[in-house]
């Protein structure tokens, strides 16, 4: 068993069996040191995918096509961006790739697997030139920790002579995990080796946490301002929202008192309301009391993942807040269904010593949410989230 730190940090990479001794497991914990670009990741991401389904052959076209797959809910449904910003234009190729997708195609953002490679069979064509961008450096780059085993240095300035010299690189001083055929561009074939396939099919699980983990880390540090990015990669099961608790406590209030709408500003009726989040759960990725509201169920789906205008909004969605507030002060039974949220719901610090603390007048309880809350909306307004049209 080799455990390899590539990134001298506390992931560690395992690798199972004796392939250390066959193989250089070293250089292939090198294949994402020092990337341009998020897209990096993605390229070895989907190929480690489909060798373990069990592919020796594959193209060019293929594994981009598994790339935009895999980066489309990070970036459509979570608005993350691959690389950054860089004079209000987008860095990443792969990200203007899943845009051009969105634009062509009727895509939800949520869309699945299967739905997002059937559009981009559709939309082939026009897709053409973002996808042919995404191959001119990665899949070679990708080799370069192999390259320092070779006196001959790398040519990077001509494909056709890169994929002779990996070819020598492979045939002469070491195998490689995969080597290039002669077609061009999309079409150019991915040779896969036998021995490299094995091991990673026999440790894919333990390879893909390693991709998972270094591509946060990247993702992170292009997306300072975004929350929970960890769990934004992936399509996540509604199941992990808890908002119960939170139901219970707004039946209770409005069983005593009238609470309207933050958005239709009519009285919210006690079977027809939904708990939803005023900034989007997509952003913030919690279900804290702070950011949760009453709202007339047929509005909800139109909400979606947007956010609402913060004014007049945010005023009217902090006087319900408030009125929540007094009533906990005020009421036993509601104070006992108020803690009952503590486990799923009252995780903020700032919302415990200060939000919620007895004594606040309506001013200092509004001041204070709006302290807290702004900054995080704003954020979300930077990162693409679209504004609700009520």
């Amino acid at each position: 068993m080799a455990e390899y730190y590539p990134s001298q940090v506390d992931y560690q990479l395992t690798i199972k069996g004796d392939y250390v001794n066959t193989l250089d497991i070293e250089s292939f914990s090198l294949m994402m040191k020092d990337p341009s670009y998020c897209y990096k990741f993605y390229w070895l991401e989907a190929l480690v995918i489909l060798i373990s389904e069990g592919r020796l052959e594959t193209t060019f076209d293929e594994i981009i096509d598994e790339m935009i797959s895999n980066a489309w809910y990070s970036v459509r449904e979570f608005h993350i961006h691959l690389s950054g910003i860089q004079a209000g234009a987008v860095r990443d190729g792969l990200e203007r790739a899943v845009i051009l997708l969105a634009e062509l195609s009727d895509l939800p953002s949520n869309a699945s697997k299967t739905e997002i490679r059937n559009a981009i069979r559709e939309h082939n064509k026009e897709l053409k030139a973002a996808k042919e961008q995404l191959t001119n450096m990665v899949p070679y780059r990708a080799l370069a920790g192999f390259f320092h085993r070779s006196d001959e240095a790398a040519n990077w300035n001509s494909t056709v002579r890169m994929v002779e010299y990996i070819q020598r690189i492979n045939n002469t001083v070491i195998t490689l995990p995969y080597t290039l055929g002669d077609s061009s561009k999309l079409k150019k074939e991915v040779h896969i080796s036998p021995v490299w396939a094995k091991m990673i099919q026999d440790n894919t699980v333990s390879i893909l946490g390693w991709i998972q983990y270094e591509k946060v880390k990247w993702l992170q540090m292009n997306n300072p301002e975004v929350p929970g990015l960890v769990y934004k990669l992936a399509p996540l099961d509604e199941k992990m929202r808890k908002l119960q608790h939170v139901h219970k406590l707004w039946d209770a209030i409005i069983e005593i008192r009238p609470v309207r709408d933050v958005f239709t500003d009519e009285f919210i009726q006690r079977k027809a309301y939904d708990v939803d989040h005023f900034i989007p759960w997509s952003f913030v990725m919690n279900d804290e009391l702070w950011n949760l509201m009453p709202m007339d169920s047929s509005l909800n789906s139109s909400k979606s993942n947007r956010l609402p205008k913060w004014d007049p909004f945010f005023l009217r969605f902090a006087g319900n807040q408030y009125l929540l507030y007094e009533m906990v002060q005020e009421k036993p039974g509601i104070r006992r269904l108020y803690e009952a949220c503590f486990r799923d719901n009252l995780h903020s610090i700032w919302a415990g010593q200060e939000l919620y603390r007895p004594g606040n007048t309506r001013e200092e309880f509004t001041s204070i949410l709006q302290k807290n809350m702004q900054p995080v909306y704003d954020s979300a307004r930077r990162q693409g989230y679209e504004l609700w049209k009520v």
